[in-house]
C-alpha cells in the first residue's frame, strides 16, 4: 500500500468542515493532522471519526511538561490508535525518554516524533531566545531526539542538510509546504518537490488543499511531481 508522504493539517473549527474534506479525500493517498484547535473543541471523538473513514492520524499536540506528565500523556494519546504523535524536544531527554516508553507499552509501532524549533520563528527571534544559532539548536535537539530513540523530528526542510544522521529510517516531518514559495505563518516556505529534494519524509500542507475546489486534484498533482 502507498504511504503517501502528505500529511493534511485540519486546521478548522468546526466538525463539520472535516467530516466534508474527508469525504472528498483518497485515504490510501493521506494521512490527516490533527492539532490543538480542533482537539480542543472535540477531543478524542475527532480522531475517533476520522480514523473510522480509514484515514491514519498525526496527532500534533507537542507535549512539552515534566517527565511523569508527558508520559501518561502519551499512554493516554497512544491508546487512542494515533499512527503519529509529537512532543517537543526542549522538554529534554528524560521527557523524550518517558514519551519512548509510553509508546513502546501502547503500542511500538506507531510512530513518535520531535519538535525541534517552529518554523514561525525568524533569526531575531531566535537570537533573542537562544545563546546558539538555529542549526546549532536544532543540530543538537535531532541528535538528542534520536539518542532517546524517537522516530524522527519536526523541521524545516532546509535544516535536514545541517544534520548530521546518516540512519535512513530516521524521519523529517516538515511543515510549511506550499504549492508556491510565499510565506505566511512560517518563516519559510517551501514547494512539495523542494521538500522532498531537500530531504523531507513527510511534509504538511493545509490551505492549499483544504481550501481547494477539488482537493484530490491538488494531491494528485503534488505526488506527481515528488
Amino acid at each position: 500500500m502507498l504511504d503517501s508522504k502528505i500529511i493534511i493539517a485540519l486546521d478548522y473549527s468546526d466538525k463539520s468542515q472535516v467530516k466534508e474534506l474527508c469525504a472528498k479525500l483518497d485515504n490510501k493517498k493521506c494521512k490527516l493532522k490533527i492539532g490543538k484547535q480542533i482537539f480542543t473543541k472535540y477531543g478524542p471523538s475527532i480522531i475517533e471519526e476520522v480514523q473510522s473513514l480509514g484515514f491514519g492520524v498525526f496527532l500534533d499536540l507537542k507535549f512539552h511538561d515534566i517527565p511523569e506528565t508527558v508520559y501518561k500523556a502519551c499512554i493516554e494519546a497512544f491508546k487512542l490508535g494515533v499512527w503519529m504523535l509529537n512532543v517537543h524536544a526542549l522538554g529534554g531527554a528524560k521527557m523524550m525518554e518517558s514519551a519512548v516508553k509510553a509508546r513502546n507499552e501502547v503500542n511500538v509501532d506507531a510512530k513518535l516524533i520531535a519538535v525541534t524549533l517552529l518554523t514561525s520563528l525568524d533569526r531575531l527571534e531566535i537570537s533573542q531566545d537562544f545563546t546558539d544559532n538555529r542549526i546549532n539548536v536544532v543540530k543538537s535537539l535531532a541528535a538528542q531526539a534520536y539518542s532517546c530513540k524517537l522516530d524522527g523530528i519536526v523541521c524545516s526542510p532546509a535544516d535536514i542538510r545541517n544534520i548530521d544522521n546518516d540512519d535512513t529510517d530516521f524521519l523529517y516531518v516538515t511543515p510549511g509546504i506550499r504549492l508556491e514559495t510565499s510565506s505566511d505563518d512560517h518563516h519559510e516556505v517551501f514547494t512539495p518537490k523542494t521538500a522532498i529534494d531537500l530531504g523531507s519524509s513527510y511534509f504538511v500542507i493545509g490551505r492549499p488543499i483544504t481550501q481547494a475546489k477539488d482537493p484530490m486534484v491538488v494531491i494528485n498533482k503534488i505526488l506527481s511531481s515528488i
